[in-house]
């Protein structure tokens, strides 16, 4: 399982910076920032949440410029990577508990939490995508995860 885990966060880190890449070559549509900077607090928040630390100062939309984001996408993969690696095989079914930036506390099993993180960036891509073609970008980059293990 941690493995499993470790591929898709590796490949999450490889799939925002082609996307960032994208944002790059085009005119930094305002809009695709956004998401990606979404995409990245998020992945912050979650993290914090998972590890049951005070999310505090941590934003779910976060006012980010492009050229901050190649670093924080490294700063959170490596954090994402030293989480993940510390787990054992049955800390990942365990329960964590958490309040939402609403205010409502849930509960949901480590898992389902690290699913949602990977998914919650492949949604946010694809929106990225469309808005990278509307500012003229020529080809986008292939983010779906079976071309990323064939290489």
């Amino acid at each position: 399982m941690k493995n499993h885990f470790i591929n898709l966060f590796n490949y999450d880190k490889h799939t925002n910076l082609q996307i960032l890449y994208g944002i790059f070559e085009t005119d930094q549509p305002e809009q695709a920032v956004r998401l990606m900077a979404h995409v990245l607090g998020a992945q912050q928040v979650w993290l914090s949440r998972c590890k049951q630390d005070n999310a505090t100062g941590l934003m779910i939309w976060p006012d980010w410029q492009a050229v901050q984001l190649k670093y924080i996408i490294e700063e959170n993969h490596a954090a994402w990577l030293e989480f993940v690696n510390n787990l054992t095989t049955e800390d990942f079914d365990k329960s964590v508990s958490y309040t939402t930036t609403k205010g409502v506390p849930y509960t949901d099993k480590l898992i389902n939490i690290l699913s949602h993180v990977i998914n919650h960036g492949t949604h946010h891509r694809a929106q990225i995508g469309q808005q990278l073609k509307q500012a003229g970008l020529a080809q986008l980059p292939s983010t779906d995860y079976i071309f990323y293990v064939r290489h």
